[in-house]
């Protein structure tokens, strides 16, 4: 067995159906069409059962079967053009390729800047010699130019062709290799003009749209990466014995006994043995208020342990937790995402081929008619440029651009251009309920009906616990005026008891805050129907503090202009279903669901798409992460956890939830400008390219002819900021 296929094994983990799972580093890939090349490569070889490509991580995750021989799955990437090695967990999270990116991007911009002042001389009618020295020094300049910051098209086309395959990179390179070598070979002759500027200028082009596409792609995967850094590097295993000790999470395995301490996360999935504390399950429902855990309580990886130590039992692998599962579901989400191709993909993929066959023609059918290989040469070189996809590469991005600038006044953070085509196409959008219709953070209901004194010993109880109902209690006070009487009582002794609340001794009496059942003890007869928090004074109950989530600002304004709109809206939410049911109510949405977990939105998302419909997806907690990497597009709202943030495609900047609407009427608009600024880019050609290919445009105007049309589709776009379409 070769080193490496030995590596390979010794790599992989166990996947579906009893095979091995392997996943590999593919730096090189960058649109679609590598996807598929990829995907279709890989599942030609023996015993490989399925591949999946994540384009935003430049993963491939391949399934095989462990008998036989192992497949050569990084020599199959090679000879498809792409560099492969084992993608390794440690591996450093530096991006070597954006900062080579940046650093191509401002060589070509320097060089292009700088042969197109040295051009203008030229065209100004400079004397013979001077030109010929200007040429020479253009020459200079574009040629390291081009090897450094080529190579980033050059180095992929040349591995395609060498294992005779092709892809995008190749027509760009043939194009920017030959109008170079024109010049050149004008330069050396002599000859009035020369288009260096055309080769570099084009590079630069090309090179934004690569380095755009990979900050997009980073930004994608840093959810995923976010996710990754939740789970604890360790686990505090008790030994038989009694006695404990640290062992790496890839060690721990099911019925092992655990200790988590407060402020620690749950490092697996597992069950209460021993100990009694507040857990924060917002990962899992997204609701922010702790839960009770005590013996017999299911926890899952990931969860926070806020108030008191636990032993628990594990009952999952660090590999098959809830964590885990939620980011193989993003990472399954995400490639399946991968799927949608851009407005401008989509034209470029049938308008390239046009553009290299019209110069190969004009090339073929001039040097057949004038036997002269240097007009033949000319003339296809002018093709190329004046076919240069500079204004159709600019007819959706300078529109992304004044779009982004309108959704920022209007409080909304683009993230993706893409985002904003889909963005157009939706006619569904769901909500999450606690943190994106809602404020997210409790708030007395009751509180006028509070005595002075109540409010007082209770704010000043409150003052000492982290528990959100506790906060809400400290800043209701604070807000009446109560803060400083609240000072003004020292209570002795206070302790916070796990899953209670909150006790506190002043003079001979004892308070208590929390739970109704924990602090009023001598009110055993109280109906179990009332809930809230209860304060105290020994065992006898003073005041019972109600809580509710208040609607964000222009929540029912937006839901009244969706519904004018014909959008179809959905509320989703891991929160008890009477909570739901009375904001549902509140906002007139008659489609909603209670105690959905993240799977379970996933599924409620995928099942939409299946049912045909284009999906926004609008959440901000962890467990959202996978449902918006899901939905066709996404939006986080200000309050929404970093992982959200990254996850979604637009970021709310402001409270107010009307901002959704403007961004739905802003992608609208900027679709209809997106698709006359093609037509403009086409219409262009339509007319240019019959002359280039008869000969009556030069080098040199073809590539003025170029510039206008840029400009055109710039001038266009410029109506969306001035807010007309």
């Amino acid at each position: 067995m070769r080193f490496q296929d030995n590596e390979l094994r010794l790599a992989s983990r166990a996947g579906g159906d009893g095979g091995l799972r392997s996943v590999l580093s593919v730096p090189g890939m960058h649109c679609g069409g590598c996807i598929q090349k990829i995907e279709q490569g890989l599942l030609k070889l023996g015993g490989v059962t399925q591949a999946r490509v994540n384009l935003s991580t430049k993963r491939v995750t391949i399934d095989w079967q462990e008998a036989g021989d192992t497949p050569a799955l990084i020599d199959t990437l090679e000879s498809l053009g792409f560099e492969a090695h084992i993608f390794r967990a440690a591996e450093t999270e530096t991006d070597e390729r954006l900062k080579y990116l940046l650093r191509a991007l401002a060589v070509s911009a320097f060089a292009a800047g700088n042969i197109m002042m040295l051009s203008i001389a030229v065209w100004s009618g400079s004397h013979e010699s001077l030109r010929s020295a200007l040429h020479w020094v253009s020459a200079f300049i574009a040629c390291p130019a081009l090897i450094y910051a080529g190579r980033v098209f050059f180095v992929p086309a040349f591995l395609a062709l060498k294992n005779r395959q092709t892809n995008m990179d190749v027509p760009i390179s043939v194009g920017l290799i030959l109008t170079f070598a024109m010049s050149m070979f004008d330069t050396i002759a002599g000859k009035e003009h020369v288009y260096f500027d055309a080769s570099v200028s084009l590079l630069f082009f090309l090179l934004i749209g690569r380095t755009l596409d990979h900050i997009m792609r980073k930004r994608a995967s840093q959810a995923m990466n976010g996710l990754q850094k939740l789970i604890p590097q360790s686990a505090c295993l008790v030994d038989i014995d009694e006695t404990v000790r640290f062992i790496p999470l890839e060690d721990v395995k099911p019925s092992m006994r655990l200790r988590v301490l407060a402020g620690d996360r749950i490092p697996v999935d597992g069950i209460v043995r021993s100990g009694v504390s507040d857990i924060d399950m917002s990962l899992v429902t997204g609701e922010s208020l702790p839960i009770k855990a005590q013996a017999g309580t299911q926890l899952v990886a990931s969860a926070l342990n806020l108030t008191g130590p636990l032993v628990i039992e594990a009952s999952a692998t660090a590999d098959s937790s809830f964590l885990s599962e939620l980011i193989r579901l993003m990472e399954q989400t995400e490639a399946s995402q991968n799927v949608y191709r851009r407005l401008s993909d989509r034209v470029v993929k049938i308008y390239t081929p046009f553009v290299h066959g019209a110069a190969l023609a004009a090339f073929c059918l001039w040097l057949f008619f004038s036997q002269d290989v240097h007009q033949a040469l000319t003339i296809a070189v002018s093709v190329l440029i004046i076919t240069c996809p500079c204004a159709l590469g600019l007819a959706v991005p300078i529109v992304q651009v004044m779009a982004a600038r309108r959704l920022l006044d209007a409080g909304v953070l683009m993230k993706e251009g893409g985002a904003l085509e889909r963005l157009k196409e939706v006619d569904t959008v769901v909500f999450d309920k606690t943190g994106s219709l809602t404020l997210g953070q409790p708030a007395i209901s009751n509180a006028k009906a509070v005595s002075a004194d109540a409010m007082a010993y209770a704010c000043a109880l409150a003052q000492n616990s982290h528990h959100p109902y506790s906060q809400a209690i400290a800043k209701a006070g604070k807000a009446q005026g109560y803060y400083a009487a609240s000072s003004e009582l020292t209570f002795d002794n206070v302790k916070e008891v796990p899953g209670c609340g909150v006790e506190g001794v002043l003079g001979q009496d004892i308070y208590r805050l929390g739970a109704l059942n924990w602090a009023a003890v001598q009110d055993g007869a109280l109906p179990d129907k009332m809930v809230g928090t209860a304060l105290s004074r020994n065992g006898v109950l003073m005041h019972i503090f109600e809580f509710d989530d208040a609607l964000k600002p222009g929540a029912k304004a937006l839901m009244q202009a969706l519904s004018a709109g014909g959008y179809d809206i959905h509320i989703l939410s891991g929160d008890a279903r009477d909570k739901v049911e009375t904001i549902a109510r509140n906002l007139g949405v008659k489609t909603y669901a209670s105690q959905v977990k993240p799977e379970g939105k996933l599924s409620y998302i995928l099942d939409l798409k299946a049912a045909g419909k284009t999906v926004l997806m609008v959440g901000d907690g962890l467990n959202d992460v996978p449902a918006l990497s899901a939905a066709n597009v996404s939006i986080a709202p200000e309050n929404a956890v970093d992982i959200g943030r990254n996850a979604a495609d637009f970021v709310l900047l402001r409270r107010d939830l009307m901002s959704i609407e403007t961004a739905l009427n802003i992608a609208k608009r900027s679709d209809s400008l997106m698709r006359q600024n093609i037509y403009l880019a086409l219409l262009y050609n339509i007319f240019a390219v019959p002359l280039a290919f008869m000969g009556l445009v030069t080098p040199i105007l073809a590539a003025l002819a170029m510039s206008s049309s840029s400009l055109i589709v710039v001038i266009n776009a410029l109506r969306l900021k001035r807010g007309h379409s």
